[in-house]
């Protein structure tokens, strides 16, 4: 038998393991408060074509627009990579690399061999890999780039006493070359982003290279990793020269959405919302990972009830992460019924991230929309404010479709019960996707 002192303390110790196991669960399934849009009867929120809309976004979010970018859309591995590899190249002062997820084999093998010629050449070459991500590496593959004079650094490595905090990772994706030249999107450090993303085994990506003063948020966002990792905040003109503020090197408008780990209320969140809410033309979503809560999807049929072209296109049955197709599927008759055209991508696994309003507002990135990105990811979009930009976007889009099939609702109707089932299950996962 125990003491009495003894079954007071072990009485204790489970209390607050039961409290420490209570705030660890409702940290892994926090969501976001986001249920409506306010505004009087008889007015709509701001379109995305009108500069309120901007401000609003401004405040809302943190995206500030500035003018004078210029913006390229780089598609899959085979219209990104000889892209950076050239650009990383021509690095003269410092390069920063910011990645979530990476394997070993030729991209990351690649990666490791232009870094470390640049760091041998004298230029500071920093690299920031999410712990959780970028694990597969190996130990000898991050010793040979320390060796050659790349700083290499883990984010948020997993530890015992901040289990509690393991799901808030830095799913960011930033390239800065100089300060001068920036790249964000979906791409990793991994094979099956290399080729033309139309056959089995490699990905369709959508990613930008872009150039302005854009690229001085691109670079604050992995400021804001490097300092957490490190404790070093980078302020020298060798990360931010002053001369990429004032040039002017393009004629689009364009800002940076970079969303963190917080409580409550999100910037993605709150971006998405305005973003749905002020399309009134069209609204085209391509997505990797799609399971918006009730709310969102209530917001999106909104969208197709004002008239607005409303279609997703989402990966088929060539997932790389089956649940979450399964609880994406479960919201598809709810959409249907509300007008959204529903597409399954069928080549290959279709993993970008881009949402494009009225063919003037559109955004390329790492944002998702499941509650993972929403609630609990870091995350970088490039957001363009801009007719041409927005013409390529739709353009894309549309010559995805020719890819992809359409889902119907009187065919959807007809599945098997065991799919309705599992996408039952898969459903009461959500917060966790």
């Amino acid at each position: 038998m125990m003491s009495r002192p003894k079954r007071l303390l072990a009485t204790l110790g489970v209390v607050i393991a039961s409290v420490l196991s209570l705030a660890g669960l409702l940290s892994f399934t926090r969501g976001t408060p986001f249920r409506h849009m306010a505004y009087a009867p008889g007015t709509t929120a701001p379109q995305v074509s009108d500069s309120a809309f901007i401000s609003l976004m401004s405040l809302f979010s943190g995206v500030h627009l500035v003018p004078g970018n210029r913006v390229e859309q780089l598609l899959n591995g085979d219209g990104t990579y000889p892209r950076l590899w050239e650009d990383l190249r021509s690095a003269r002062t410092s390069v920063a690399v910011q990645m979530y997820f990476s394997k070993p084999g030729a991209v990351a093998d690649t990666m490791a061999a232009v870094l470390s010629e640049r760091a041998r050449a004298g230029v500071r070459v920093l690299l920031l890999l999410d712990a959780f991500g970028s694990q597969s590496l190996q130990k000898d593959w991050a010793d040979a780039l320390t060796e050659a004079g790349v700083e290499v650094q883990l984010l948020r490595k997993l530890r015992w006493y901040s289990v509690d905090d393991a799901t808030d990772r830095s799913h960011a994706r930033i390239v800065v070359v100089d300060g001068r030249i920036g790249y964000t999107g979906g791409f990793g450090l991994a094979d099956y982003w290399l080729g033309d993303g139309r056959t089995k085994e490699q990905w369709r990506e959508t990613n930008v290279r872009f150039e302005g003063a854009a690229v001085m948020a691109l670079q604050a966002a992995f400021a804001a990793g490097w300092v957490e990792s490190t404790g070093e905040l980078l302020v020298d003109e060798i990360f931010f020269p002053r001369s990429t503020f004032r040039e002017q090197p393009g004629a689009m408008t364009a800002g940076l959405l970079f969303t963190s780990t917080t409580t409550g209320s999100t910037a993605a969140e709150r971006f998405l919302a305005m973003t749905i809410a002020g399309a009134h033309r069209t609204l085209y979503l391509a997505n990797a990972y799609f399971v918006p809560d009730d709310d969102f999807r209530d917001l999106i049929v909104a969208a197709s009830r004002r008239g607005t072209d409303v279609r997703l296109l989402v990966p088929g049955p060539n997932t790389d992460v089956p649940i979450t197709w399964y609880a994406g599927r479960a919201r598809y008759e709810a959409l249907m019924r509300g007008g959204v055209r529903v597409y399954e991508y069928q080549p290959s696994m279709m993993h970008a991230k881009t949402f494009v309003a009225d063919g003037i507002w559109g955004t390329v990135g790492s944002l998702n929309f499941d509650n993972r990105s929403l609630a609990f990811n870091n995350e970088t979009n490039l957001v363009v404010w801009d007719r041409d930009f927005g013409a390529v976007l739709d353009s894309t889009f549309m010559e995805d479709l020719r890819f992809a099939r359409e889902i119907l609702l009187p065919e959807f109707l007809r599945r098997p019960w065991t799919e309705r089932l599992v996408e039952l299950g898969a459903t009461a996962l959500s917060r966790l996707l």
